[in-house]
C-alpha cells in the first residue's frame, strides 16, 4: 500500500501529480480509495472564476466519508477548503468520530489549507465530512515518522463513542482538533473499563506494542474502579495506585511520557448548587501517586467542577447527554445522563485538558497546540 497520496476533488482533468476524485468516485478496493457513499456527493466546477486549478473545482460531500487504504502509522493530512463564489463551512472527523476540523468557515473567494496529524491503526484512513456547506478542493496524505502520538487510556468519558450514539462523545474524541499537525491522537479508551480491567483485557499491552520514545500516555480512570464487581474494583490507597503505576512504568520503560489525569466529575449538585464529589478518595490517590512517582497530573476533576458550577444546575445539562424525546434521532425516547458528555461538552472538557497541558508545561507537546 502507498504511504503518500494527492487528490484533486471536482470535475475535469486532475492537476499535475494529483488523482482526480469526482462525485462518482465510489470506494474501490483495488484502487484503495474512494467515497464510502456517493449518493450525496456533488462535484462543482467554477471554470469562469480564473482560480488556480485546485481552486476552480471541488466536491461537496454531505455526511459521507472518504476512505484511503494506508499502512498503520501517523500521517500528515492536508485539506484545502473554499469556494470562489460563496461562503463555506466544513467539519472533518477521522475514524470513529475523532474531531479534526470543527466548523471551519471561509468567505467567498477565500481558501484555507489545514494540516493535521492523524493516527491510523486499522490500515484505513477514514475522513468523514459534514457541515452546513462543506467544500473539499484537495487532499494530501503523507506518512510521517516525526509526528508525536498522544495515546489515551481511559473509560467512556474519554473514548471514541460510536457514530450511532451521536451526540455522545468522549473528550479524547474531541482532542485532535486542538492539536496541530505535529501531534496525533491514538484513543484506546474503552467504555466500562477500570485501571484493572483495561490491563487484564490486554489493552495496555496493545499500547505498549506500538508506543515510541517521546510519545505520551494520558491515563484517566476512576469511574469504574468504584464498581463492586471483582473484574473492575480497585481500592484507592492500594490496588488503584498499583495498577496505575503499571501504566507509568511501562511508558517510561519505552521512553514515553506518562501523564496522570484525575477522572472528570459527574453532574451531581447539592442543595446549594455545589458539585458533589462522587469519586471519593480516588482523586487524592491520583495526586499522591503523581507526586511520589514524579509524574505530571492534570486535575481534570477540579477543572470540570469549576466548569459545571460556572454553568449552574440547569445550563450544565447542555454539557451532558440530556435530551427530550425527539431531540436527537439516535435517542428518540430522550436521555438523562449525568456522566457522559454530548459533543459540545466533550469539546469543552478537551479544552480543559489542553489547559492542563500548558499548566504542566509538557514540552514539546505544549508547542503542538492550536
Amino acid at each position: 500500500m502507498n504511504k503518500e497520496f494527492k487528490f484533486d476533488f471536482g470535475i475535469g482533468t486532475a492537476a499535475s501529480g494529483y488523482i482526480k476524485i469526482g462525485q462518482e468516485s465510489l470506494y474501490d478496493a483495488e484502487k484503495g480509495y474512494g467515497f464510502e457513499d456517493i449518493s450525496r456527493v456533488y462535484a462543482i466546477d467554477r471554470e469562469a472564476s480564473q482560480a488556480g486549478e485546485l481552486r476552480r473545482d471541488f466536491c461537496i460531500p454531505l455526511e459521507t466519508a472518504f476512505i484511503v487504504e494506508v499502512p498503520n502509522g501517523n500521517y500528515s493530512v492536508t485539506v484545502m477548503m473554499g469556494d470562489t463564489l460563496t461562503a463555506t463551512e466544513t467539519t472533518i472527523k477521522s475514524g470513529e468520530g475523532r474531531l479534526l476540523v470543527h466548523k471551519l468557515q471561509t468567505a467567498a473567494g477565500q481558501f484555507i489549507k489545514r494540516s493535521m496529524g492523524v493516527h491510523v491503526a486499522d490500515e484505513r484512513l477514514k475522513l468523514v465530512f459534514s457541515g452546513i456547506a462543506p467544500r473539499i478542493n484537495s487532499l494530501e496524505i503523507k506518512a510521517s515518522a516525526q509526528i508525536v502520538t498522544v495515546f489515551l487510556a481511559g473509560d467512556s468519558t474519554v473514548t471514541d463513542q460510536e457514530a450511532e450514539s451521536y451526540p455522545y462523545a468522549g473528550w479524547g474524541q474531541m482532542l485532535p482538533h486542538l492539536l496541530n499537525a505535529s501531534a496525533a491522537v491514538s484513543n484506546h479508551a474503552k467504555s466500562g473499563r477500570s485501571s484493572k480491567s483495561f490491563i487484564d483485557e490486554g489493552r495496555l499491552d496493545a499500547i505498549f506494542q506500538v508506543i515510541q520514545p517521546n510519545d505520551y500516555l494520558f491515563i484517566q480512570f476512576g469511574h469504574n474502579d468504584q464498581k463492586p464487581d471483582e473484574e473492575r474494583r480497585t481500592e484507592p490507597d492500594t490496588t488503584y495506585k498499583h495498577y496505575l503505576k503499571k501504566y507509568i512504568d511501562g511508558a517510561r520503560e519505552r521512553g514515553a511520557v506518562p501523564v496522570l489525569v484525575t477522572p472528570v466529575h459527574r453532574r451531581f449538585f447539592d442543595d446549594k448548587g455545589q458539585l458533589e464529589n462522587t469519586h471519593g478518595d480516588y482523586l487524592q490517590a491520583v495526586k499522591e501517586l503523581g507526586q511520589s512517582e514524579d509524574v505530571p497530573v492534570i486535575d481534570l476533576a477540579e477543572k470540570t467542577r469549576q466548569l459545571y458550577e460556572s454553568y449552574g444546575v440547569e445550563r450544565s445539562k447542555t454539557l451532558f447527554m440530556w435530551a427530550v424525546p425527539g431531540e436527537f434521532p439516535n435517542h428518540p425516547a430522550g436521555v438523562r445522563d449525568n456522566t457522559h458528555f454530548q459533543e459540545a461538552g466533550a469539546i469543552q472538557v478537551a479544552k480543559l485538558v489542553v489547559e492542563g497541558i500548558r499548566e504542566q508545561q509538557l514540552n514539546p507537546l505544549m508547542l503542538f497546540l492550536h
